[in-house]
């Protein structure tokens, strides 16, 4: 290791002026390594692991880089089976702290629907928090999180499929109102059109989502609505489990302009990142595209 930091550091000298160099000397003496065990180290070339740790390392910065920074050392590791490198956990960490990459961190969730106690009365939590059911568009769960822009705050609202976590509906605009999660469950109920009373749509119990035009258009359309109960976040802890994901991946690494910069940024993640090419542990590291179709192509063999 110790050689390796010199080899290192005389790359860095060649491109200094010269009286900002540190000497071979010098830096063997403050490390306490001999000179002719240096140039002997450079001379022997490197060993067959360390070519492999090259190679390993490309690979890995290709995955770091091509997910933005978004995939932590179990998620390197698991797309680096998907292409067939069978490779530890403690090398990987190792060798992506030597290439000085870093996975993006999530801050703290804020909760930004508000209650109306004057809608409280008839609501249910027909999901209990299991938010996990045995097929495709049987339970489906939504928010709404928040995005601070140069021009004012802008709003996403969420459909997301409890069996694949895949987004089947989701909406962007610049206000909180009701018409903004209408918009996000109507495309869902075009894309999966579920039959009549087989879904649950689960959220908390936010205005928008017990108000009257949200429920008549669930009634409306064979959606059956359900709610957490008040004050207790676990209820909803799958929804906002996702909006932690959007603003750690996305959201808090760029400064947003207005409501269509976020519309567009928020396509690009939602449908061609997060539903085709983000595996996940908890779908057996696959997408939720793939873990839909394998699904489904079980479903076939089984007919």
């Amino acid at each position: 290791m110790k050689f390796a930091f010199i080899a290192d550091m005389v790359g860095e000298n060649a491109r200094k002026p010269r009286d900002e160099r540190f000497p071979v000397y010098f830096m063997c003496d403050m490390l306490e390594v001999s000179r002719a065990g240096y140039y002997a180290w450079v001379s022997r070339g490197k060993s067959a692991r360390e070519v492999e740790d090259d190679r390993l390392t490309r690979l890995i910065t290709g995955i770091h880089e091509a997910h933005k920074g978004r995939y932590g050392i179990d998620r390197i590791r698991h797309e680096l089976a998907r292409h067939g490198e069978r490779v530890g956990p403690q090398r990987v960490r190792r060798l992506v702290r030597a290439a000085g990459l870093e996975c993006v961190h999530p801050r703290p969730y804020t909760t930004t629907t508000r209650q109306d106690r004057a809608n409280q009365s008839g609501l249910v939590d027909l999901v209990g928090r299991r938010f996990v059911p045995d097929h495709k568009d049987e339970i489906w769960y939504g928010d709404i999180t928040y995005i601070s822009t140069r021009s004012g705050w802008v709003y996403l609202a969420t459909v997301i499929d409890g069996f694949s976590r895949r987004m089947v509906g989701w909406a962007v605009a610049d206000h909180m109102r009701e018409s903004l999660v209408i918009d996000a469950l109507r495309m869902a109920i075009t894309a999966r059109r579920p039959g009549t009373g087989a879904v649950v749509f689960h959220s908390d119990r936010g205005s928008v989502y017990t108000g009257r035009a949200f429920r008549q258009v669930c009634f409306a359309n064979g959606i059956i609505p359900s709610v957490g109960h008040t004050g207790i976040c676990y209820d909803n802890a799958a929804a906002e489990s996702w909006n932690a994901i959007y603003k750690k991946e996305l959201i808090n690494l760029h400064i947003w302009n207005d409501e269509e910069h976020v519309k567009h940024a928020s396509f690009d993640f939602i449908e061609v990142y997060y539903n085709r090419a983000r595996i996940q542990q908890e779908l057996s590291y696959l997408t939720p595209s793939e873990y839909e179709t394998e699904f489904d192509s079980k479903g076939d063999r089984a007919a």
